[in-house]
């Protein structure tokens, strides 16, 4: 994340999409030792990995690589990585077919760690059928391109760690909390790789901007 931050802050005005995700791959890259290369070419797990949603003004274009959502007037897009649901659903089968109590899950997620082993052997298509920035070609056709008009809108930039995001932030973390106390495991009618382990607010990362273009 820094490493992007760092990046668009200098980046030129008019960059282009396909500019900025050769540039930030080049960025990422130079983080690396060459001597690493080998291992990281067959270990997408240890990459440096972020997914990012940008909104390029002179283009007018918002630019969705990885698992990122986003609303724009009234209309939702997202761009999900292959196989998070099916690693979900997985998941979710194993404790609803365990002994134990649901709540030893949240102490010891052994459901997300019988899936981790599945979860490493897709993301070596991290950057084959799915795009993030993690110093590795990006494929420009997993790259989300949304075009505005020059019409005024109103635009929601968004991680992926809200599982139902609403028109402004107020709403978007009062469906967060009414997830955590409905079915804190994410394993109901939302299904997640991970829970909200106890004492957390949140299952993943989040990220919220709303803004007029």
């Amino acid at each position: 994340m820094l490493l992007i931050e760092k990046y668009l802050k200098k980046a030129p005005k008019d960059i282009t999409c396909e500019a900025f995700c050769r540039e930030i791959t080049r960025r990422f890259r130079k983080e690396y030792k060459r001597a690493l290369l080998p291992h990281l070419t067959e270990h997408p797990e240890d990459r440096l990995t972020a997914s990012c949603i940008i909104f390029s003004r002179v283009s007018r274009q918002i630019w969705m690589i990885g698992d990122c959502q986003c609303i724009v007037g009234s209309e939702y897009y997202d761009n999900p990585k292959p196989y998070e649901q099916e690693l979900a659903q997985q998941r979710a089968a194993i404790i609803k077919a365990s002994p134990e109590p649901h709540d030893h899950f949240l102490e010891d997620d052994t459901a997300r760690a019988a899936i981790i082993p599945r979860m490493k052997e897709t993301m070596k298509q991290q950057n084959v059928t799915y795009a993030v920035v993690d110093g590795f070609p990006i494929p420009m056709q997993h790259v989300r391109i949304i075009t505005l008009d020059f019409r005024p809108w109103q635009i929601v930039l968004a991680s992926d760690g809200y599982p139902f995001l609403c028109p402004t932030l107020e709403a978007s973390e009062a469906r967060l909390a009414e997830q955590r106390t409905a079915d804190p495991l994410n394993i109901g009618d939302f299904k997640a790789t991970k829970a909200f382990k106890t004492g957390n607010n949140s299952f993943d990362d989040r990220a919220y901007i709303r803004f007029k273009a």
